[in-house]
């Protein structure tokens, strides 16, 4: 199993989290569509891990795609891991933060813009700063 530069006791995410935050980054849940907190956020700024505060995404990298989860084109680099996930009989992308190894979401081939990507990634997983 990996070693992350940030580890805590499964014990230890529970306290510091909300149950919903620990629900999606430590057991690699989801929440509703259209219901996230940053689905539609547009502020200018940084979002961080909810789980240790790593850097992961610039706002210039947020797009709207529609599909009900904040949406972004890249991450910074080095700040998310890629594992593949081949649960519920499909073969995705799950991303990972690198440093905590936190569930984030998804990445898929189907950007819109110049990096053809989309991260879809739960609202719950991550922190604003402006």
């Amino acid at each position: 199993m990996k070693k992350y530069t940030i580890e805590k006791s499964e014990e230890q995410w529970r306290e510091q989290l909300s149950d919903e935050q620990y629900r999606v980054l430590r057991e690699k849940g989801t929440e509703a569509p259209h219901t996230g907190k940053y689905n539609l956020h547009f502020e200018e700024g940084e979002y961080k891990c909810a789980a240790c505060n790593t850097k992961l995404f610039e706002s210039d990298a947020k797009f709207e795609s529609g599909c009900g989860w904040p949406s972004f084109d890249e991450a910074i680099e080095g700040k998310v891991e890629y594992i593949q996930d081949k649960t519920f009989g499909m073969i995705r992308t799950e991303i990972l933060c690198a440093n905590c190894g936190s569930h984030l979401g998804h990445v898929f081939d189907d950007g819109p813009t110049d990096t053809g990507q989309r991260y879809c990634v739960n609202s719950a997983s991550i922190e604003f700063n402006k």
